[in-house]
């Protein structure tokens, strides 16, 4: 004989793990402190400045120079 379910509290259920699994990526987003947040700004700022640093060209190219 099949199990019978409560198909009320299987629908609540699976609305808390939805909700559960929300928090949680809220948590890895949003809950980390300011300092934190300022330092790997700073990081990446760095890091796209010594990638920039290494270009044989900068800036737009001359239209002048091109035929």
């Amino acid at each position: 004989m099949a199990e019978i379910i409560n198909l009320r509290q299987v629908r609540k259920a699976k609305a808390r793990a939805a909700e559960d699994a929300k928090a949680e990526e809220n948590r890895i987003a949003f809950g980390r402190p300011k300092k934190a947040k300022t330092l790997q700004q700073r990081r990446k700022a760095l890091e796209i400045d010594r990638h920039e640093g290494h270009r044989l060209e900068r800036g737009e190219p001359d239209s002048e120079s091109s035929p």
